[in-house]
């Protein structure tokens, strides 16, 4: 076998051996690339830079193939493809020298869109780091500056309150005459509120928005009433919905999406029952139309590559079928050889395969185990939870009615061992409608909508018994930890997918266990083939969406 591994790469590397000119081609990719964006059309130079990147390597010019990806990067992650926009800019790094002087203007610049990627997904060690790097090589006190902001930002975001008092503290004695100071003094403000509660911001806060209502600083004036809504919301609750309001006005007013569905949650939590019901629908408005533009803009990024890439493979496809035709004995030992490892392939992927259904056998018996363990927990536990919450909501229940519920977690527990289905022959919509209104009392308020048999007529059993227990895990876990007074359920179908949304206004998910049923809800989730995002934006408001197809 080592004699014929070493015969075949002899034979491709043969096949595959041409002559490389040394011959240097100048690049108008790149400069497209740069005055299609100056124009503002995106794609097309996101096209020519993946294009200029190509050529560069064809040059083996590494440090222009590291700009291209660079920039293609920054593009990426303006457009919110935050997970493409990692990927290229760490591409990006094997491209420099960080050796050269030269090269650390780009080098700290692509630090920099490495750390704001991580910081969108929540990866806030992975930015501090990223950030102390592109620190450390920028060349341009200005591009220095906003790096030590934003590391302080993050700091603070990591709840390190104090490392980022120290920077915000140092950028003001050094930039105290820069007209970025007013964002400095704000941010530092409101750290050190978050640092000790007890700290009174409120001058300050003030003294910026002045400032920023006197410059029209619109970008800043939707950060000073953010500070101010989240300081107020702790106890005064009606300066909280004022700010909150003024900043939902002012980002709709730049047109930032991001910043609208960060002031409606303010919002949620904060208005009553019908005015927080329709904050969350525009909310839920804003986020999707939010989703829906990212991923077209991931769709378009990946085309381009696609296309790109094909039209390259087509190149190079055109200029080998233009060579001189390989050498037919060449081509008949390869044959021979391929044969030979094909048959030993088979000879040890037979023998192989025995050994594997033994132990197939083997898990099976420990999955079905497990299967009757979840089923309990889910059918019997949550069960009998629901009817404790009835006992404990329902003054002077009926004797009966106690008894027949104890029947019914009789009969799924006898059931479970018949492998039948305790939602068979039932009205699913008003089975599922009745578990959720279960778990309503004078303290916590249900509001459900979308629930419609049309729904429900397109799922399979397996899909909508799955769904009951996620939701009843939920329900059971709101009313055992969240200490919500609302809860919001909306049910949607689009494009074949089932969309279901839960929200509550209890402590939020960063305060819950690790050791409750959400994570059993991930498990339950993946078995129809669907997704469940847990947002944990903020600490006050628990939004988690459940997608599935149909």
């Amino acid at each position: 076998m080592k004699i014929f591994a070493l015969f075949a790469l002899i034979i491709i590397y043969s096949c595959s051996k041409e002559t490389v000119s040394n011959e240097k081609l100048t690049n108008d990719f790149y400069d497209k690339a740069y005055d299609y964006r100056e124009k503002g059309q995106i794609d097309s130079s996101f096209l020519y830079f993946y294009k200029a990147k190509d050529l560069f390597l064809q040059q083996k010019d590494s440090f222009g193939a590291g700009k291209c990806l660079a920039n293609l990067a920054i593009i990426q992650e303006t457009k919110g493809d935050y997970f493409g926009s990692q990927e290229t800019a760490i591409s990006a790094l094997r491209y420099f020298n960080p050796k050269d002087s030269l090269q650390h203007n780009y080098l700290s610049i692509n630090y920099n869109t490495l750390s704001l990627a991580s910081s969108k997904l929540k990866n806030y060690p992975k930015a501090i780091d990223f950030y102390i790097k592109a620190i450390n090589l920028a060349n341009d006190p200005a591009n220095k500056f906003l790096y030590e902001n934003n590391l302080a930002i993050t700091y603070k975001e990591e709840k390190e309150y104090q490392k980022a008092i120290s920077i915000f503290e140092n950028l003001i004695r050094e930039k105290s005459t820069d007209k970025s100071s007013p964002k400095v003094f704000d941010n530092l403000a409101y750290t050190k509120w978050l640092q000790n509660p007890e700290h009174n911001p409120v001058p300050e806060f003030h003294r910026i928005l002045k400032i920023r209502l006197k410059e029209k600083d619109y970008w800043g004036l939707n950060a000073s009433y953010s500070h101010l809504a989240d300081y107020y919301s702790v106890n005064e609750k009606d300066s909280a919905l004022f700010y909150a309001t003024k900043m939902y006005s002012i980002a709709k007013e730049i047109k930032s999406p991001d910043d609208q569905t960060e002031a409606l949650q303010k919002l949620i939590s904060l208005e009553n029952s019908d005015t927080s019901l329709a904050y969350f629908k525009s909310y839920q408005k804003i986020n999707d139309s939010l989703q829906t533009a990212r991923n077209k803009a991931k769709n378009q990024f990946a085309i381009i590559r696609y296309e790109t890439e094909k039209n390259k493979a087509d190149y190079l496809k055109a200029k080998a079928e233009s060579s001189q035709r390989r050498n037919q004995i060449i081509k008949q030992y390869f044959g021979i050889g391929f044969l030979i490892l094909v048959l030993t392939v088979i000879y040890f992927y037979i023998k192989r395969s025995k050994k594997i259904h033994q132990q197939e056998k083997l898990i099976e018996v420990k999955n079905t185990e497990l299967k009757y363990s979840k089923k309990v927990h889910d059918r019997v536990a949550n069960k009998v939870y629901q009817v404790m919450s009835e006992v404990e909501n329902i003054q002077n229940l009926d004797r009966n009615i106690l008894l027949d519920r104890l029947e019914e977690i009789y009969e799924i527990s006898r059931d479970i061992s018949y492998e039948k289905d305790e939602f068979e022959n039932l009205n699913f919509r008003d089975q599922l409608a009745t578990m959720l209104k279960s778990y309503a009392s004078d303290s916590v308020k249900i509001f459900i909508t979308g629930n419609d048999n049309q729904i429900w007529n397109k799922t399979n059993q397996n899909q909508e018994n799955e769904v009951f227990c996620i939701l009843q895990e939920l329900m059971t876990n709101m009313k055992k930890h969240s200490h919500a007074e609302k809860v919001f359920l909306k049910f949607t179908e689009e494009d074949s997918v089932v969309n279901i949304v839960y929200i509550d206004n209890g402590i939020g998910i960063k305060n819950l266990s690790q050791k409750n049923g959400l994570k059993n809800t991930e498990t339950r989730t993946k078995a129809i083939n669907g997704t469940i995002i847990f947002d944990t934006e903020t600490d006050r408001l628990l939004k988690i969406t459940i997608s599935f197809p149909v």
